[in-house]
């Protein structure tokens, strides 16, 4: 009895410590378990990253998870390759010096459209309602404003000479680009030639100013010698005009025309725009009369007609009067040739006629 009693003894023992063995093997087995969950954990965290901004994502994430993605997927690599390629923006445009352009001056607005600074115009003033596309304000080139020409940010505004307007301006860090009245025709070509230069648009203004010189030669060329004739320039329906001295009458001399004003400004004091009268210009007589006062003052054949005397007129009589467009005479731009082609048309009809 004592003897199977001490047998059942040492198996009992083994069987507890066999049993022992096993809950340690589990207990061993499920600590395994647990201890995967923090290598889990990147993916875990990365799934909030990837919903937040992109602009909040740290680049790492991204370039982690790129890579992460390209060692799952190698076959995939070309395709990532070639949308990469696809996606490359096109060559940026040139970067010019002035960016953003402000002219409150009807001249200077035709020659930046003309010579292809347009797209970089953001305000112009008033009466720069050419081209049509020009972005008109009611900003006044009259009497420039600091502040208002200031509210379109520009870095450089087109403007006639103001010393105290410039100086506010680029004590502001903004350039200006002055443009005056030319005095002759080389003038008109060297300005445009200063805004190809002032733009970055030289080669385009230089393509500009060899047009303008063949059209206005082809002009003259086409016009009979008109050395023997006469013409009146008008300005405003007060009989203002133009004596030979100022750039419109050296624009009627290319033709040879005699100028019936020059007489009444002979000592320059009028500065080369007197005012005449009717009787003046009764006895003048000119042989063409030329309205530059169409839009300003409503002007025609029929209303000077209407005037006294001039209905005895040699120009009235023949149909000699020629109803121009007062911006295009007014404007020494890229429609000057306009205004020259006017001249031309009406001594062609002058030499047909004869």
């Amino acid at each position: 009895m004592n003897r199977i009693a001490t047998e059942r003894a040492p198996l009992s023992s083994r069987l507890l410590w066999a049993l022992t063995a096993l809950l340690l093997l589990a207990s061993a087995c499920s600590s395994d378990d647990t201890a995967s969950g923090p290598t889990a954990a990147p993916a875990t965290d990365a799934t909030p990253s990837s919903e937040a901004p992109a602009a909040t994502q740290a680049p790492t994430t991204t370039t982690e998870s790129a890579a992460a993605e390209t060692a799952d997927a190698p076959d995939e690599m070309p395709a990532s390759v070639d949308e990469t390629e696809d996606s490359e923006p096109e060559p940026a445009g040139p970067e010019y010096q002035y960016q953003r352009i402000v002219s409150i001056s009807p001249t200077g607005t035709e020659i930046l459209f003309a010579i292809g600074a347009g797209d970089r115009v953001v305000a112009v003033d008033e009466f720069s309602y050419y081209p049509p596309e020009a972005p008109v304000t009611d900003l006044s080139g009259w009497q420039p404003n600091v502040e208002a020409i200031a509210s379109y940010d520009p870095d450089l505004v087109v403007m006639g000479s103001d010393g105290d307007i410039q100086a506010n301006l680029e004590s502001l860090g903004i350039a200006v680009l002055p443009i005056d009245a030319p005095a002759t025709f080389d003038e008109v070509y060297v300005q445009i030639a200063q805004f190809g230069d002032a733009t970055e648009q030289a080669d385009e203004a230089v393509a500009l100013i060899s047009e303008m010189r063949s059209e206005i030669a082809a002009l003259i060329d086409a016009a009979p010698d008109a050395s023997g004739l006469s013409y009146y320039h008008e300005l405003t329906d007060g009989l203002y005009s133009v004596t030979s001295s100022t750039f419109i009458g050296q624009v009627y001399s290319l033709f040879g025309l005699h100028n019936i004003a020059d007489p009444a400004d002979s000592d320059g004091s009028s500065y080369g725009y007197p005012q005449l009268s009717d009787e003046y210009i009764v006895d003048a007589d000119p042989d063409l009369i030329f309205l530059a006062d169409t839009l300003c003052c409503g002007q025609n054949a029929e209303t000077i007609a209407a005037r006294p005397g001039w209905d005895l007129l040699s120009a009235v009589q023949n149909g000699r009067v020629v109803e121009l467009n007062d911006d295009i005479v007014s404007r020494w731009g890229p429609r000057l040739v306009e205004f020259i082609a006017a001249i031309s048309d009406a001594v062609v009809s002058i030499g047909a006629a004869s």
